[in-house]
């Protein structure tokens, strides 16, 4: 609750403050009181009290029950962990004189990764001599993002690194 770790929760007994602003079980406020009252209260009604915002003034604790509060937490965050999507980059290397073969094999893998719903960085990797014809190189890469044009869009347009040629594709 509010963003604070389990670690940091105090429950009962170690909370510091001296008076604290209490809020029920069925979220009603019960007002400003000492620690000692607010704990005396809480095992009235069989649970604990936790701090839920220690950095409020005076510290807001709640009346509930610690053990399912707990759950409730783990449960909450095991489902935002199961709704996060991992975006995987994957790279598909190719050079300058690839053949056809060569080239619709990447094709065919790059679509893979896309259909997947993978990032792929796209390198054209030039070598020696094959400097000069840089040209070469950017027609391919042009060629292969009209072949996916269907599936996938450029999310970073060529761009020259040193040696390579970069080009990230992101499936549509």
């Amino acid at each position: 609750m509010n963003g604070i770790a389990k670690k940091d929760l105090r429950i009962n007994a170690r909370i510091r403050a001296r008076e604290v602003r209490v809020v029920g079980e069925n979220s009603e406020q019960l007002g400003v009181m000492t620690v000692p009252d607010a704990i005396k209260r809480a095992e009235e009604a069989g649970l604990d009290l936790v701090e839920v915002a220690p950095t409020a003034v005076p510290p807001v604790c709640r009346i509930i029950d610690y053990s399912r509060y707990k759950y409730e937490q783990e449960k909450r965050e095991k489902e935002a962990r199961k709704k996060q999507k991992i975006v995987h980059i994957k790279e598909v290397r190719l050079g300058p004189k690839i053949g056809e073969h060569d080239y619709l094999f990447k094709l065919k893998n790059l679509e893979e990764f896309l259909k997947r719903g993978d990032k792929v960085k796209v390198t054209m990797m030039f070598r020696g001599r094959e400097m000069s014809h840089m040209d070469l190189g950017r027609k391919i890469l042009e060629r292969l993002a009209s072949d996916i044009s269907q599936i996938g869009e450029i999310e970073e347009s060529p761009r020259l690194e040193g040696r390579f040629i970069n080009m990230l594709i992101r499936a549509k």
